[in-house]
């Protein structure tokens, strides 16, 4: 009797075992989750700004827009365009992301009447002075990280998925991220970069989460803080709005030339 009582129990410890998620499996299962509830938005356009801020507190700030284009099948496209101050006003930065190629960028420098491709093994470099990379302001596909959840863990009072991501873009400035993911919006609240050797370099806190379309959550606010330097530098948003009928042809390369 005993035997025929252990056996279900012992049943379903080897089915348990067979099926076990590794923390690989469940990594990649929430990217993919997350990935899932943030896509039909289409296209967005939102203000922002740009407050930098040194080692001794010293700040300054920078306005520009962002218009962010949905790409099914692969990254998506962006155009940020500099209103003031005026010696940067005009300067634009077009983006087209990709999920398993190396992403194209381009910098128009009105000053210089000229369109600058952003080469692909210097995506590590800073933007326009601020702690943010190039390889930063990119759309975080899926496809460009390998994952691995590391453990569930309560962060400013928010229940979050704890994942370590490593970049698959071998001219990468990073070795590896850490992400804590909010369980109920499926987006970050904090992000962890450590360098090419291994270090922390930098933190990125999103703040101030607000849901647009009953669907889609966007943070009022990016603080990057570099753990190396002493610097940050926040990103601020507002007026977010969605599926305003933008095509394909609102951020080609000519797109640049004619931002104002």
């Amino acid at each position: 009797m005993k035997t025929i009582l252990i056996l279900p129990i012992l049943l379903t410890l080897l089915l348990n075992t067979a099926y076990a998620e590794t923390p690989e499996e469940k990594g990649l299962a929430i990217a993919n989750e997350a990935d899932k509830r943030d896509t039909g938005w289409t296209d967005q356009v939102a203000d922002m700004s740009m407050m930098l801020k040194n080692k001794q507190g010293d700040s300054s700030t920078r306005v520009m827009r962002i218009t962010t284009f949905e790409v099914p099948g692969d990254g998506d496209k962006s155009l940020i365009t500099f209103d003031s101050p005026k010696d940067i006003k005009g300067t634009a930065f077009l983006s087209h992301t990709h999920s398993l190629t190396p992403d194209d960028q381009w910098l128009y420098l009105p000053a210089l009447k000229r369109v600058k491709r952003i080469s692909s093994s210097n995506k590590s470099g800073p933007f326009v002075g601020s702690e943010y990379a190039y390889e930063d302001l990119s759309s975080q596909e899926v496809e460009k990280y390998k994952y691995k959840w590391l453990r569930d863990e309560t962060l400013n009072g928010r229940d979050s998925f704890v994942i370590e991501r490593f970049p698959q873009y071998e001219h990468s400035g990073y070795t590896r991220q850490i992400v804590w993911l909010d369980k109920e919006m499926y987006q970050p609240l904090q992000l962890e970069f450590f360098d090419r050797k291994n270090s922390q370099l930098k933190t990125l806190q999103f703040l101030d989460y607000k849901q647009y379309l009953d669907q889609y959550w966007r943070p009022g606010s990016m603080q990057m803080t570099n753990h190396q330097t002493g610097k940050s530098t926040t990103l601020s948003w507002t007026d977010y709005k969605f599926k305003n009928g933008l095509s394909d042809r609102d951020f080609d390369k000519n797109t640049l030339k004619r931002a104002r």
